[in-house]
């Protein structure tokens, strides 16, 4: 019976996360494309809907019945399953992150993470990881050389930030003692945030975070200018949609993972603790509104620049960082 129990608590925690998530990625689409027009000194989205507030449901619908189309030299089979590895890793990331304290449900006590396992951080980077396959492979599948250069790019940025991007959070382990997301929330609980002790391992993560989802500056995969949109270009229809929809969902949760990292999870004042979900939902949302404010502020880097940026200066810099936290820790 208590098997039972946790299959359907399971269960419903998997389609309450995946609806909100999804709905999260359909509105991202329309702040994104409200708050870019306030800064360029125009609308936004202002016909469907009042404020334009349904825009994001005529655009899945548009892209529902758009016509479906394969290249004649492209690798079918891949072709058709890139968009759905990107698509899956970026939802799965969601499986770990902790989104509040438990709560009780009918008497029973509910944590508020799908999986609350011991190995989390390295499951979200595995999957992390395997999401840019998505990338690669739909870019080199799609026989076009632009989807190709695309796809190039994407694997030598994935390569060059990776690093970067794990040693970044490693101080924030060395101080955790663990890889639990849970317990490493609990650790910061009462205003102790980890970015207090690594401001610059915040820094460095929120960079190496932005080439890890191709945002702006570090777009070089998509590259509308050069490349006329890169590894998606021969993409149409739902299969579009759901590079776009993975690229949002993949923003999302590593906005998570820096909340939970750095800011200290679902902790802050005034909320009781069924309710301290609204704290993590506030921090993502900052984060998330972070990522869009500095694609229309910052210009695109040039290839070299980006590669120079990873191997040469995030590189040393989160070197540097674990070693003065394992001297601070040992004085």
């Amino acid at each position: 019976m208590e098997i039972l129990y946790f299959l359907i608590e399971t269960a419903v925690k998997v389609v309450v996360v995946f609806g909100v998530v999804m709905f999260s990625v359909a509105y991202m689409t329309w702040v994104e494309r409200k708050v870019l027009g306030h800064i360029q000194v125009r609308y936004g989205p202002n016909r469907v809907g009042p404020f334009g507030l349904l825009q994001p449901i005529a655009d899945g619908i548009k892209a529902f019945f758009k016509e479906e189309v394969i290249p004649a030299k492209a690798d079918k089979a891949l072709f058709v399953v890139a968009p759905m590895i990107s698509m899956v890793a970026a939802l799965s990331l969601f499986a770990v992150i902790p989104f509040g304290e438990s709560i009780k449900v009918f008497g029973r006590e509910v944590r508020l993470c799908i999986a609350d396992v011991d190995i989390g951080l390295l499951f979200l980077f595995g999957m992390a990881s395997l999401g840019e396959y998505g990338v690669v492979l739909g870019g080199w599948s799609s026989y076009n050389k632009y989807g190709l250069m695309g796809a190039l790019r994407a694997a030598a940025q994935m390569v060059s930030y990776e690093i970067a991007l794990g040693l970044s959070v490693l101080g924030v382990l060395m101080l955790a003692g663990t890889l639990n997301l849970s317990e490493i929330v609990r650790q910061q609980l009462g205003g102790n945030w980890f970015v207090i002790y690594q401001p610059f391992a915040f820094i460095f993560y929120i960079v190496c975070m932005l080439a890890e989802i191709n945002r702006t500056p570090f777009d070089m995969p998509e590259a509308e200018a050069e490349l006329a949109c890169g590894y998606n270009i021969e993409y149409s229809s739902m299969k579009f949609s759901m590079f776009f929809m993975a690229e949002y969902t993949h923003l999302l949760a590593v906005c998570a993972l820096a909340t939970t990292l750095f800011l200290g999870g679902w902790d802050g004042p005034w909320l009781p603790p069924s309710l301290s979900w609204i704290w993590f939902l506030v921090k993502v949302g900052v984060l998330a509104y972070f990522c869009i404010w500095e694609r229309g502020t910052f210009p695109r880097l040039r290839y070299d620049q980006i590669m120079k940026l990873g191997w040469k200066v995030l590189l040393p810099l989160a070197l540097a960082n674990v070693f003065f936290t394992g001297l601070f820790m040992v004085m």
